[in-house]
Order: structure tokens, then C-alpha cells, then sequence
């Protein structure tokens, strides 16, 4: 690189450093989120398991329900359970629908599994949610949807609260603070018939 492209290489990265201490400064609100993890490609869950340790960190209290894979074996799971000071995991799913085959109890179970939900949405001493596969069990329409967005709007103002799962409800993003959509571009699955495997998927 020449001294004349280092030049203004540095000239354009002072005045990118100002603008963004200038947008740094100005972001002064302190608020807890309502975080939606959605879309076809992997990774929704994985993510939020990633914040919980993040939190961890920060000396969070955590509170994690799975809605649908709770009958799973999870890593993420297994290394969030060394910490039982801070975190609380209730595995309360049985699996997706098309493999219990049964409506009924399927909305039984999540209904219990909401319960919990609230008892950790409404329990002070818990800084972060993780609603793991909650946008499933909307999208059967196996919970009443106001009911959930109201608990999340009159939740404590400080209170993190990540929800995972494809085909998150419109009405659910609209009220979120935040929301990333997980696109699908390849998957090994599909694309090559390769299982599952440690490490990658759970």
C-alpha cells in the first residue's frame, strides 16, 4: 500500500470512528428486550443459548423453558446446567408435533410449560428469559397469542425476553425490540442427507 492509500485509508477510518462515537453517545436508554429469533435457517436456538452465556457472564439469573425439544439431548443445555446458581432449565417439551401425534396432550404440555414461563417472566430475580421454540407453539395456535403478548408487554422494564422458532407470529415482531430472521441458504440435511450430528446441531 502505497503512503498516499495509507493516508486515506486512515483519514476515512478517523472520520468512521467519529461518526460512530457520535451514535455511541447519543444511545443513552437502558431498557430490557423482547428479542425474536426467527426463520428456516439453523442457529435460532443456538443464538439464544449464546446470550444465556453471555448473561452468565454479567451475573445474569436466567431462566430457559423449551417448549418442543424438550425430550432432546442438547450440549448447550448440559453446559448451562453447570451453572445452577444462575440458571433454571425447565425441558418441558416432547418433541414436534408430527412425532407425538397427539393435538390434545401437545397443547396440554404447552400450556404447562407457559405457566412456567410466566412464574420466570414475573419472578424478579430472573434478568433473562429464553422462551426456546415458543413461536412453534403460536403458530399452532396451541397458546392464546394476546395473552402472551400482553405478559410480555407488562413484563418488569428490565427484563430480557428472547423467543425462538420459525414463523414467528406478525403480531409478536411487530412489539419486539429486536428481531433476526435465520435464512436458509444450504443445509446438509437437505442438501447432502447427513444426520444430525454432536457438535453442530445439538
Amino acid at each position: 500500500m502505497s503512503t498516499t492509500d495509507s493516508e486515506h485509508h486512515k483519514e476515512k477510518m478517523v472520520k468512521r470512528k467519529e461518526l460512530h462515537d457520535k451514535k455511541m453517545a447519543e444511545k443513552t436508554a437502558d431498557k430490557g428486550l423482547l428479542i425474536v429469533h426467527t426463520g428456516t435457517g439453523k442457529g435460532k436456538s443456538s443464538a439464544a443459548f449464546g446470550m444465556a452465556m453471555r448473561g452468565i457472564t454479567h451475573g445474569f439469573n436466567i431462566g430457559i423453558v423449551q417448549f418442543i425439544k424438550g425430550a432432546w439431548a442438547s450440549g448447550e443445555r448440559d453446559v448451562l446446567m453447570k451453572f445452577p446458581d444462575q440458571v433454571e432449565i425447565h425441558a418441558m417439551g416432547e418433541g414436534f408435533t408430527w412425532e407425538t401425534q397427539d393435538k390434545e396432550r401437545d397443547i396440554e404440555v404447552t400450556k404447562q410449560a407457559w405457566e412456567k414461563a410466566k412464574q420466570l417472566i414475573n419472578n424478579p430475580e430472573i434478568k433473562m428469559v429464553i422462551l426456546d421454540e415458543l413461536n412453534i407453539a403460536l403458530r399452532y395456535d396451541y397458546l392464546d397469542l394476546n395473552e402472551v403478548l400482553e405478559t410480555f408487554k407488562n413484563r418488569d422494564p428490565q427484563k430480557h425476553i428472547i423467543v425462538t422458532g420459525r414463523n414467528a407470529k406478525p403480531e409478536l415482531i411487530e412489539i419486539a425490540d429486536l428481531v433476526t430472521e435465520m435464512k436458509l441458504i444450504k443445509h446438509p440435511f437437505k442438501e447432502q442427507g447427513i444426520k444430525a450430528q454432536a457438535g453442530i446441531e445439538y
